[in-house]
This record gives C-alpha cells, structure tokens and sequence, in this order.
C-alpha cells in the first residue's frame, strides 16, 4: 500500500498535479522584479507591490467605464516599453489601434488575436458559446507558445451567461499552464471569472466623470499639459455644450492576492478623455 501510494505521489508530482489551488503559493520577492510585471502606473503598482505576478492567472473586473480599457492599455504599453512581447485575445474584437497606439504600446510586439461574440445574442446563443470557446482555445495556444511576458484575454463585453457557462476546470487548466512560467496572463471581465484559480483580483469601479469649463483652465489633479498624475491616457477632450469631457475618476482594489501577505488594498486613480 505504502509503495502504491509513494508511485502515485511521484506520479502527480511528475504532472505538477501533487497541490491543490487551495494550497498557499510561495510569497513573491517584492525585490524581484522578474516576479513582477508592472503595470506601468505608478499608484497602482505600489498597492499591487509591484505589479501583476508572473507565472499566475490573473482578473482585472469591472463594468463599464471603470476604467477597464484605460488599465490594460497601459499595462500593455508598459509591458512593451520593457522590450517584451504582448498577446491580446481580444474576444469581441474591440481594441481601438488608434488608441492603442497612442497609449504608446509598440504595435510591432503586440500579438492581436481577434474574436468574435455577438453581445445581442438573440437566436445566436449556441454560435455566442462557440465563438468564447474558439476564444479560449487561442489562449490556450498563446499560453502554449511562451515567449510572452504579458497575456491579456479581454472577455469583458462577452455575454454573462456565456462566460459562466465555460467549465470551470478551463480556468484551473489555464493556471496550470501559466504557472512557474514568465508570463503574467491577465483576464479581463464585468465580474470575476476564475474565482480561486486566480492568484490576483483586481476590481475596478468608476466614482465620477470630471468636466471643466471651456477656457478656464485646468481641473486640479492634473499637470499643465492636461494628463492625469499617476494616470493613464493622453491629453485632449470631447465637447459637452459649454464644457469639455475631462476623463474618468475610479478605484482599484485589490479583492484577493493569493501570493501575499497582505490581500487587501485600494487606490484612486483617473483618466484623461
């Protein structure tokens, strides 16, 4: 029984299958920044301390105008800036290259899978579940491949019930990919998707829209060019009548960090339009 038992534990170890999810990861060197990949805003890397972890799954949730878009372009400019390769499984094909370019993310390193998920789903629900699952099996090959120091799987405009209608072993098989590697996969979401199989939970929500006057100046808590001190975004606005759109004001808190003393822990940040 005693050398059964030992063949099997040699067996699972083989696999990397001999820890459960429930079991604490090895606490991160805030010193390493290999360990690390930064987010590139300066706020929110020191509540994360440091940035997203590499070698885990990873959540970034939040609704709309959150701030979601704005948080993942800048962690893939910054990701970039660092000389790494980045891939985007964009699920509903939403990425604004414009915009991406202009958040100073070198297009040349970033891989663009893109997808397809009809929101209104009507008559379409089995073609909806179809498409997040071809949507998933690119990740799966992303991961597969390597090489990437950042993973981004953007499913935030998916339909509810079609993420939650994916088996939850595909995030625990995702997890078992990732880890023990360099890169930090990243999943974007209205709501928590890889519950306990996520190592990281960051959620976003938005407190206020800023607008200023047209030809007063410059609202406080942003410099003499208009950008968001510990932001994201460039400088500009869209007209409102007499005022002008002067961005996004939100918070990020950190809801679960499995490989950190310390889970808990929010900070403001904002948004230029």
């Amino acid at each position: 029984m005693a050398l059964a038992r030992a063949h099997l534990e040699s067996l699972l170890r083989a696999r990397q299958l001999d820890r459960t999810l429930t079991t604490a990861l090895p606490p991160l060197d805030p010193r390493d920044e290999a360990a690390l990949a930064a987010a590139g805003i300066t706020a929110l890397d020191a509540t994360l301390g440091g940035g997203f972890p590499r070698g885990q799954l990873s959540e970034l949730v939040g609704p709309r105008s959150s701030g979601r878009t704005s948080v993942v372009l800048q962690m893939i400019a910054a990701a970039t800036s660092r000389g790494e390769l980045v891939a985007l499984v964009d699920v509903l094909d939403m990425l604004d290259v414009e915009s991406a370019a202009s958040a100073g993310i070198a297009l040349p390193q970033l891989l663009w899978v893109r997808g397809h998920v009809v929101v209104n789903a009507g008559m379409c629900r089995d073609l909806n579940q179809r498409a997040l699952e071809q949507a998933i099996r690119a990740l799966t090959l992303v991961l597969q491949a390597g090489n990437f120091g950042l993973v981004v799987f953007d499913a935030a405009e998916a339909p509810a019930e079609a993420v939650r209608r994916l088996p939850f072993t595909t995030w625990m098989r995702l997890q078992r990919m990732v880890e023990g590697s360099q890169t930090a996969c990243v999943l974007v979401g209205a709501e928590p998707m890889a519950r306990s199989s996520a190592g990281l939970t960051l959620r976003l929500a938005g407190i206020g829209i800023g607008i200023r006057d047209q030809g007063i100046g410059i609202s406080k808590g942003r410099d003499e060019k208009g950008i968001v001190q510990n932001g994201v975004g460039s400088s500009g606005a869209s007209r409102f009548g007499n005022q002008l759109f002067d961005g996004l004001d939100f918070t990020a808190r950190v809801v679960r960090a499995r490989a950190r003393e310390r889970e808990e822990g929010s900070v403001a940040l904002a948004t230029t339009a």
